[in-house]
């Protein structure tokens, strides 16, 4: 689905991607660690193909098709989708119009879809004014529904999140993944088809998205280079470690 090969990326001046090796396969769910500051999100931001992210050296292939210097707009209509951190407020655009282009002309019931993330009632409200961070999240997994991409990009889905909507966007996330568009909502979409292949890319500072979806492989990004990438590892590993020892050891084994 997914190939990086030896990615560098610059944000000015700055190198922060370093040598970038990596791959996803259909249908997997990789788990990205790293501290504030590793670039975890530029390598996001890169594969989107957003300005400011300068790729120096390296290239990106997605489903065999080589994006490197593809447009954003491109890199989303061949199946890439992304869940920010933090969007942007968009004054004088409704979210129910942002989510029916999402859709790109396919015949979709928004208000059904709107009610399964329970955000029916914010439709008609400009995109992201005024929002919680939780209705933030639910907002941007209502348009990945409507876009239904083949390898979703999540930065940081608890942040900013109470427990109560972590619930709703953990369950929604891993129905995205698994290849539902939400629970219950495959009604509210007459010609999506359900999708058995989708691939996620999910960077985590807590860890708690690993009580919803079923991640198959994870690696640490610090200081722009990726370590534990001497064999597939399981997140859920990953994360203990950390949680016992932080990130001094994958200061050591990079030395």
């Amino acid at each position: 689905m997914l190939q990086i090969e030896n990615l560098h990326v610059n944000i000015g001046d700055r190198e922060v991607l370093k040598g970038i090796n990596l791959n996803i396969d259909e249908g997997e769910t990789f788990i990205l660690f790293g501290p504030n500051g590793s670039g975890k999100t530029t390598l996001l931001m890169a594969l989107m193909g957003f300005s400011g992210y300068t790729v120096t050296a390296g290239k990106i292939v997605f489903k065999g098709v080589d994006i490197t210097e593809m447009p954003t707009y491109e890199r989303a209509r061949l199946g890439i989708g992304m869940s920010f951190q933090r969007p942007p407020t968009i004054h004088g655009l409704k979210t129910r119009h942002l989510v029916s282009m999402c859709a790109r002309g396919r015949e979709v019931d928004v208000d059904c879809m709107a009610k399964t993330v329970n955000f029916d009632s914010f439709l008609d409200r400009d995109i992201n004014s005024g929002f919680s961070g939780g209705e933030i999240k639910r907002s941007e997994l209502l348009q990945l529904m409507a876009q239904n991409p083949s390898l979703i990009l999540f930065d940081e889905p608890e942040s900013g999140v109470d427990l109560e909507n972590m619930v709703l966007i953990g369950n929604t996330a891993r129905a995205l993944l698994d290849g539902a568009t939400a629970p219950s909502s495959e009604t509210c979409m007459r010609d999506l088809r359900r999708r058995n292949k989708t691939s996620g890319l999910i960077i985590t500072h807590t860890g708690y998205i690993l009580d919803y979806v079923n991640a198959d492989r994870g690696q640490v990004m610090y200081n722009g280079v990726l370590c534990c990438d001497t064999r597939p590892t399981r997140p859920r590993d990953i994360l203990d470690h950390i949680s016992k020892y932080g990130y001094k050891e994958c200061i050591r084994c990079l030395n």
